[in-house]
């Protein structure tokens, strides 16, 4: 199995490369950067921009699953502060990603979004229980 992990120089997608080299699949990981605290087991690991669309049709080509966790993401103060640009950049790497892994005949795609996906009274309850995805709805935007 050849497996796509965008976003695996961040935190998730390190392990997820870690564990699926584990179980036998050849991965390639993705990333703006390489991961930060230890080499990527991935065995190709390519730096490139996802926004820009022939970058997506290189990382997707020949693999046959992506796991897409790329976002242009950061801290609580980077959210607040940059919201158009993460809506921007987001929705181009999911966007790009999605459609280069079509037109490339992959079989599976795997998107990961984000807790933040949640109405924030859902989150803030003190009754903490597993969110399903139904949960998201009815949405409940924070501007």
């Amino acid at each position: 199995m050849r497996v796509l992990v965008t976003g695996a120089g961040g935190f998730i997608g390190h392990h997820l490369t870690n564990f699926l080299v584990g179980r036998g699949c050849w991965v390639r990981g993705v990333d703006l950067h390489q991961p930060e605290y230890a080499a990527s087991a991935a065995h190709e690991f390519l730096q490139l921009d996802l926004r820009h669309w022939e970058n997506t049709l290189i990382a997707t080509r020949d693999v046959d699953q992506v796991y897409h966790l790329a976002a242009n993401m950061g801290g609580i103060g980077f959210i607040s502060s940059h919201k158009a640009e993460i809506v921007r950049d987001s929705g181009l790497i999911n966007l790009h990603t999605l459609e280069a892994a079509r037109v490339n005949g992959v079989q599976r795609f795997l998107f990961s979004s984000s807790a933040c996906v949640y109405p924030s009274y859902r989150q803030d309850s003190p009754d903490v229980t597993p969110l399903k995805e139904e949960d998201a709805l009815p949405a409940d935007p924070e501007d």
